[in-house]
């Protein structure tokens, strides 16, 4: 199957989900400084994400009666597959290695390896051909994710913390590709915002033993305002909308042309950061942020 250039509307829905998907590193730093867990945090964006799935389909199935809500018996091992790689495994292994790590070492593991694992597994199993001036873009956009995270916020720190959090991190892009690759199969046969809505439902149902499991699950009754927005925004913005983009735009364009676009995250991060936490803005960032977006442009230009 070959793999298609991304046009200006599938462009849009890629930048404004990585506009989503890269301001949650600071979302989640912050929330964490209020006291919350890397657990907490997951359990409680997909309980709440799961919850608004539902409302959505039901609105959906309530102005269309032809809307199918049924999944095949076989396919649900499937969908419990994808919420354990995608969600539950995921998030706990992501959040727990910003707390340990840093937000820097997270963005390098999962904007950087994660699409360079599904490009190169989608060649293999998909037979997805990329084209000379895609694989120019992939690899100007990757140098400028390393421009960014480790040229102009990576620290290094040799400590017990650090080292255990990048081993945790290690584990997200080996997840994601799995999820994302897998999935691809599954919304070829469903609906994409049918499966998304299961799997984050399910994501969120498998949460629960480990919050119950370090005594967190009460903490949502002890949430400050600042944390009950950051969690609405993770599960509206990052979750509600975030996989519905995801899943179509590998439908639509593959997925090592949308999984490309993650380069531009850490940019997003830094931005933010600059805005939210006072991070100074610093001249590999700049240059960084240029090579990413030339990189973008080779990999969408027809």
């Amino acid at each position: 199957m070959a793999t298609k250039p991304a046009g200006l509307f599938e462009a849009f829905l890629m930048l404004t989900l990585i506009t989503f998907w890269g301001s949650s590193f600071v979302i989640v730093k912050i929330t964490l400084k209020e006291g919350l867990t890397p657990v907490a945090i997951a359990t409680f964006r997909f309980l709440i994400a799961g919850a608004l799935f539902l409302a959505a389909l039901l609105f959906m199935k309530n102005r269309n009666s032809d809307y199918k809500l049924h999944v095949e018996k076989k396919d649900v091992p499937t969908l419990l597959f994808l919420a354990l790689t995608g969600i539950t495994f995921f998030f706990m292994a992501q959040y727990t290695g910003i707390k340990m790590a840093g937000a820097s070492i997270a963005a390098i593991l999962v904007t950087l390896l994660s699409p360079i694992f599904i490009t190169i597994l989608s060649n293999r199993i998909f037979k997805e051909q990329l084209t000379q001036k895609q694989i120019i873009g992939i690899g100007t956009a990757a140098a400028g994710t390393l421009t960014i995270t480790i040229g102009g916020t990576l620290s290094l720190q040799f400590n017990k913390d650090f080292f255990l959090g990048s081993i945790i991190l290690l584990s997200t892009p080996v997840l994601w590709s799995a999820y994302s690759l897998v999935g691809k199969k599954t919304i070829e046969k469903y609906n994409p915002f049918l499966v998304v809505a299961y799997v984050t439902v399910l994501g969120g149902l498998c949460l629960i033993p480990f919050s119950l499991a370090e005594n967190s699950l009460h903490q949502i009754l002890t949430m400050s305002p600042t944390s009950w927005l950051a969690i609405i925004y993770l599960s509206f913005t990052c979750s509600l909308l975030g996989y519905y983009i995801w899943f179509y735009a590998i439908k639509r364009i593959g997925a090592g042309v949308t999984s490309s676009f993650l380069f531009a995250e850490p940019l997003v991060t830094v931005l933010l950061s600059v805005t939210l936490i006072q991070e100074k803005l610093t001249l590999p960032i700049l240059a960084g942020g240029l090579l990413i977006f030339t990189g973008v442009y080779l990999i969408t230009k027809k």
